[in-house]
C-alpha cells in the first residue's frame, strides 16, 4: 500500500536510508524532516503495516541546496527530482520501486510536470540502480564528479508523454 509519508514514519525512513547509505547519502531524523519539507512528493510503501520503501522528490524551484538538483535546475525549467528512493532488501522483488515510480509519474503528469530527473553512482558503480532506471525510461543527460573526485554520478531524465 502506498500513502503519503507522515512524521510518524521518520524513524523507519531513517533506518531504511541507513541500510542503503552507500548508494544514497546520510540522513538523520532532522535531515529527513528538512527534505520532507522541501519535497513535492514524499510517499512510503507499507507491507503488513511496516514501512518498507520511500521516495522523496523535489520540484524545480524548491529551495534545495544540492549539487545534483542544481545541475538539473541549470538545464531544465520544470522537473521533479528524485532525491532518493529506497526499498528494504527484504521486500525487493515485490516491485515496490516500480510501484512508487508509477505513482510518481502519475503525480507529475497530473501536475503538468514534463520530466523526472535523478542520478545514480557510476563511480563507485550502482548497477542495480542503472538497470532499474533504464527499465523506467531514464536516459543519461550528462554526468558530474562529486566529493572531490571520489564519486561520479550519471544525471538521468525521463520525459513524460
Amino acid at each position: 500500500m502506498l500513502r503519503d509519508a507522515t512524521e510518524a514514519d521518520t524513524a523507519a525512513i531513517v533506518a531504511l536510508n541507513a541500510a542503503e547509505v552507500r548508494h544514497t547519502s546520510p540522513m538523520d531524523a532532522d535531515r529527513t524532516r528538512v527534505l520532507a519539507s522541501l519535497s513535492a512528493y514524499h510517499r512510503v510503501a507499507e507491507v503488513e503495516g511496516r514501512v518498507v520503501a520511500f521516495l522523496m522528490a523535489m520540484r524545480a524551484g524548491a529551495d534545495y541546496r544540492n549539487d545534483n538538483f542544481a545541475w538539473f535546475a541549470a538545464r531544465y525549467p520544470d522537473f521533479l527530482y528524485v532525491d532518493r528512493i529506497v526499498v528494504d532488501a527484504s521486500v525487493q522483488g515485490l516491485r515496490l520501486g516500480s510501484t512508487l515510480y508509477a505513482d510518481l509519474f502519475a503525480f507529475a503528469r497530473a501536475q503538468g510536470i514534463p520530466r523526472i530527473a535523478c542520478e545514480f553512482n557510476v563511480v563507485p558503480p550502482n548497477e542495480p540502480s542503472r538497470l532499474f532506471h533504464a527499465r523506467h525510461g531514464f536516459v543519461e543527460a550528462g554526468s558530474q564528479w562529486l566529493d572531490a573526485g571520489r564519486k561520479q554520478v550519471s544525471m538521468q531524465v525521463t520525459e513524460l508523454a
